[in-house]
């Protein structure tokens, strides 16, 4: 594994393929409110590549291309925050998307366990530490250990993919995890509007 650090954005011309997995950290869950502090990704090779972005940042050009760019799938675990967080940081609105965490609750119906640690302790075999995804994810210099739990969020998401597309295909709900996929964009947007608690389908 090799993590890569950037500032402010990502370098020109790197290319991630048709899929790319992210995550975010922010100062807080509260999308609207808590700052993005730190972009991750990664192609599924085994690389993780960082984009720490500056207090009061309102743009990233390359991280906005690929985040908006139709050809690739942006792979998410609770892909609802992070779709809301670089939304409201760049304007850049994530699509195509696929959520782990849906995914996970479509076709692990035997458990209400469908945090990251969860999955890829059960699907893949793999033990991550939690320990550093409450710490200051402002602060100027990050930590090794803050950067090595970051890595952790998205080097596993293709993997972890492949595991639950095989799930929904053998309990007939792929359909129905993509359908609620397409939405996720629109879900983030109603949050950053002001009804993140409120079922708009309800009577």
């Amino acid at each position: 594994m090799v993590n890569h650090l950037y500032q402010n954005d990502l370098p020109d011309g790197l290319d991630f393929g048709t899929s790319v997995a992210i995550d975010c950290e922010t100062m807080g869950l509260v999308p609207g409110r808590d700052r993005l502090c730190l972009v991750q990704l990664s192609a599924g090779d085994g690389d993780a590549h960082l984009v720490q972005i500056a207090k009061g940042q309102t743009s990233a050009p390359n991280l906005e291309r690929l985040v908006s760019d139709p050809n690739v799938l942006k792979l998410f675990h609770f892909g609802r925050f992070d779709i809301a967080a670089l939304l409201n940081a760049f304007g850049a609105l994530a699509t195509p998307v696929y959520c782990t965490k849906i995914a996970s609750k479509l076709t692990r119906t035997y458990t209400d366990r469908h945090g990251l640690k969860n999955l890829l302790d059960e699907l893949l075999g793999v033990d991550i530490s939690k320990l550093q995804q409450m710490s200051d994810w402002g602060a100027a210099e990050l930590t090794e250990a803050q950067l090595a739990y970051a890595a952790s969020d998205v080097l596993y998401l293709h993997q972890m993919k492949e595991q639950l597309d095989e799930r929904l295909a053998r309990e007939g709900r792929a359909d129905l995890a993509k359908a609620a996929f397409d939405f996720l964009p629109t879900r983030a947007r109603l949050d950053l509007a002001g009804w993140p608690d409120v079922d708009i389908f309800a009577h």
